[in-house]
C-alpha cells in the first residue's frame, strides 16, 4: 500500500499513536514484522515514527526488491546515520 490514511490517536503523555486497523494492513503481518524486530506495537497501536519506519520498510521491499531482512538492517542503519547527523549539526550549532 503505498498511501496511508491513518488517525492519530493523542494519550496522556502527548504522544502520537495510530490504530494498526487505519493502516491496511492485515494484523497478522504487522504481529510479524514485530516479531521480525521492524516494528514495535503498542496494545493494536503503532507510534507515528513506527508508522514512517514502516512506509521506509515496504519502500525498500517493493521499490528495490530488498527481503525483509536486508530491509531491517538499512531500516537500523539510516536511524543511526540520522542521529548521527542531528548529533553534528547539534556539536556545529554550539
Amino acid at each position: 500500500m503505498d498511501e496511508f490514511r491513518i488517525k492519530i490517536t493523542i494519550h496522556d503523555d502527548d504522544t502520537h499513536w495510530v490504530s494498526i486497523h487505519t493502516l491496511g494492513y492485515h494484523p497478522d503481518l504487522l504481529s510479524k514484522l514485530e516479531e521480525l524486530g521492524i516494528i514495535e506495537l503498542h496494545g493494536g497501536y503503532l507510534h507515528t515514527t513506527q508508522v514512517m519506519r514502516l512506509r521506509r520498510f515496504f519502500r525498500l521491499r517493493n521499490t528495490l526488491g530488498v527481503n525483509a531482512s536486508g530491509a531491517a538492517i538499512i531500516l537500523d542503519l539510516l536511524e543511526r546515520i540520522e542521529l548521527l547527523q542531528e548529533e553534528l549539526r547539534s556539536l556545529r550549532n554550539k
